[in-house]
């Protein structure tokens, strides 16, 4: 005997918090940062800085990273339909994803052009690099700040933060540059800082760029032991053994789960899968939870029992 079974969890909606919180947070970091690409790449050009020019080159991918999060965010908001029965919710990995492949594209023009600046330095506008990057770190740090807490529990939130704390960051770097240029004459200065934007820019993104892939391709999500998991469930009262163990993001804020339960003595009841659910829940932050109760019968084994099937 077969039981199919869905136990689900949703304390509290936690999608629609994250896009009620930071909808006002994605407006004013786009206009904040729109204003600063134009400022800092008029600026750029009338000081001939490449440092200015990538850091607006830079900022410029922040504003379209913002719009894919906030977008995504928006779009899973989204109701499911007999077509998507998840919704939208997937398109908020999506967006991570674009987010960290625009950045490593972006790095390597900046790259590049520092590369053939070296050779052919230019002269720089020394105080009008200070003054501009100055302006940047003051917009970018308290961008960032406005996602900062969602940035630990949603990974395209994080894509957002990590975006405008390296531009901040980055920022630093040019005002150094700045400084440097006036103090000393010397322009390698310049390009130098182009490529440690480059660098930052590689740093910050690895990580985004490596957890978006592994939840696009249903990887179980970073913070969640699968053996743990599996420990649990096993541990369970009547449950004899586990199969077809599933764990994997519906979204950047929410995790399912499937699994198959021997459990010989028969259906458990109601009770233990509303308890199992709200237990993997509060353990492990797995939101949607879909059981299997198999008895083990000998003449009716289960096709999915070995681990290596899917």
């Amino acid at each position: 005997m077969q039981v199919f079974v869905m136990a689900r969890s949703h304390p509290g909606h936690g999608h629609d918090l994250t896009v009620n919180n930071y909808n006002r947070a994605f407006i004013i970091s786009v206009a904040l940062n729109t204003s600063f690409v134009v400022i800092e790449a008029v600026y750029g050009i009338l000081a001939n800085s490449l440092a200015l020019l990538a850091d607006a080159g830079h900022n410029l991918s922040d504003v379209l990273g913002l719009l894919f999060a906030w977008g995504a965010t928006l779009l899973a908001r989204r109701r499911p339909t007999s077509r998507r029965t998840y919704g939208w919710r997937r398109s908020s990995i999506l967006a991570a994803l674009l987010n960290a492949s625009f950045l490593l594209v972006v790095s390597g023009g900046i790259g590049w052009e520092a590369i053939l600046r070296f050779r052919n330095p230019a002269p720089v506008a020394g105080g009008t690099v200070i003054f501009v990057a100055a302006v940047g770190i003051i917009i970018n740090t308290v961008s960032a700040l406005m996602f900062l807490a969602g940035s630990k529990s949603d990974l395209n939130i994080k894509g957002a933060f990590l975006h405008l704390i390296a531009d901040a960051a980055v920022s630093v770097g040019v005002v150094l540059a700045g400084i440097a240029i006036v103090a000393t004459g010397w322009l390698w200065f310049d390009p130098a800082i182009g490529l440690i934007v480059t660098a930052v820019i590689l740093l910050t993104t690895w990580q985004l760029l490596q957890e978006s892939l592994n939840l696009i391709l249903d990887a179980v999500p970073a913070g969640i032991e699968p053996l743990a998991v599996r420990t649990y469930l096993s541990e369970r009262p009547d449950v004899s053994g586990v199969h077809d163990l599933h764990i994997w993001a519906m979204s950047t804020t929410q995790t399912a789960l499937t699994a198959h339960l021997v459990m010989p003595a028969g259906h458990p009841g109601d009770g233990f899968l509303v308890q199992v659910s709200r237990e993997l829940h509060d353990r492990f932050g797995i939101e949607h939870v879909t059981l299997q109760v198999e008895v083990g019968d000998p003449n009716y084994p289960c096709v999915l029992a070995p681990d290596n099937l899917v």
